[in-house]
């Protein structure tokens, strides 16, 4: 497992399991980092399940498999954050979000407060990406 069995690595497993967003960071075709915030699931070891909007235009990058990194915000005092990087690629094979059980207990409620329904976010957000997690940092 990537995660250290540390303190620091203690807490984030706990943020990877309890938290509701992680700011994904991809470059853009000039190379300027582009973060957006997602909302992801942690398979409890070393992979992210995250769902794109089927219009971004990160998608082509993905396809390649492409090197991203997920941050945690730091805490107000700018202690507490972590940043793990790693490769992001297409999966196919995860379910959509609709028949994923976990990520709509998770959510349901964040996209009913965005004032949308679970169906229409579910046809905009149909692009699983997975994200191997190949390294951690911070404090």
């Amino acid at each position: 497992m990537t995660i250290p069995d540390t303190p620091f690595g203690a807490r984030v497993r706990e943020r990877l399991r309890d938290e509701s967003f992680v700011w994904l960071t991809t470059v853009d075709e000039h190379g300027t980092p582009q973060p957006n915030p997602v909302w992801f699931l942690w398979d409890g070891e070393d992979t992210v399940l995250v769902y794109n909007d089927n219009r971004a235009r990160r998608l082509d990058r993905f396809e390649a498999g492409c090197r991203v990194s997920l941050a945690f915000q730091a805490g107000a005092d700018g202690m507490g954050f972590a940043v793990l990087t790693g490769r992001a690629e297409l999966a196919p094979d995860a379910p959509l979000p609709l028949a994923n059980d976990e990520y709509l207990a998770k959510y349901r409620t964040d996209i009913a407060a965005l004032g949308g329904d679970v169906s229409g976010f579910a046809q905009r957000y149909d692009v699983p990406i997975r994200i191997l997690i190949e390294r951690v940092r911070g404090f």
